[in-house]
């Protein structure tokens, strides 16, 4: 029970304001990229070893970790794409939370903004908006 406690803890405070997807206003937001992606990469592969082959990251019950895990990822994915190419284990992950019946209701649902909002402030340097919103 303990280290589960620990685990959920981890995985919670990586999944929320530590993520380093910061939202910036300086105009410094492309000097700090790369330091974003080498983050974004480096966390990838420790989040791989601790999904390890479960479904889920507690096993095969959803918890709301799994939730925080997903929208933190999302969001690296969409910051910087290339980072998920070859990452089998964290898209299968992914694919299978969007996948659970209420989110995949939800994300086709005309009230799913994830298509049309941006993660961050409009008005920061890296808002990230879908890229056919910024088209």
């Amino acid at each position: 029970w303990y280290q589960r406690r620990v685990r959920e803890a981890v995985v919670s405070t990586q999944s929320t304001g530590s993520s380093g997807i910061n939202a910036e206003y300086g105009g410094e937001f492309e000097k700090s990229k790369p330091r974003f992606i080498t983050m974004i990469n480096t966390r990838l592969a420790e989040f791989t070893k601790f999904l390890g082959d479960g479904p889920f990251l507690f096993g095969e019950k959803v918890t709301y970790v799994d939730f925080m895990a997903f929208e933190f990822w999302e969001q690296c994915r969409r910051l910087n794409p290339d980072s998920f190419k070859d990452m089998d284990v964290v898209n299968g992950y992914l694919e299978r939370v969007a996948g659970l019946p209420r989110i995949k209701e939800w994300i086709e649902s005309e009230d799913c903004t994830r298509n049309t909002y941006s993660i961050n402030s409009p008005m920061c340097a890296w808002p990230g908006f879908p890229e056919d919103v910024n088209k």
